[in-house]
């Protein structure tokens, strides 16, 4: 997992990038145009203290880790947590997540093995 860190790669994405909302998080994405996506987590200092956000922080990288290989590749994405995160359960954030990706179209088509002559299919 790559991460954004330069102000003007944030810039780009916030600007040129489309965003998706839900209750708990924001999700900005903008397709690269060389390979390999890159990830951002903002939590802001208005959701509490260090300990809180690093909190939110770590849950959301978490999420965004086991569901990477879902997500199609060449993509900046910054996930920004809003207050509803704080006491959101892991399954939620993860819901949201997915269902932010989804609507912004980063799901990774996967392609279903088609039956062989000899097989059924039941």
């Amino acid at each position: 997992m790559r991460t954004l860190t330069k102000p003007r790669d944030f810039d780009r994405v916030f600007r040129q990038g489309r965003s998706v909302a839900a209750q708990h998080l924001v999700l900005y994405c903008l397709k690269r145009p060389r390979p390999g996506g890159r990830v951002a987590f903002c939590v802001s200092k208005k959701l509490g203290s260090a300990v809180v956000r690093n909190r939110v922080r770590r849950r959301l990288r978490e999420v965004y880790r086991l569901n990477q290989e879902k997500l199609a590749t060449r993509w900046d994405v910054i996930l920004l947590a809003r207050p509803a995160a704080l006491g959101a359960s892991f399954q939620d954030l993860e819901k949201a997540f997915l269902s932010l990706a989804e609507r912004a179209n980063l799901i990774r088509e996967v392609a279903t093995p088609a039956c062989s002559v000899g097989e059924r299919s039941s």
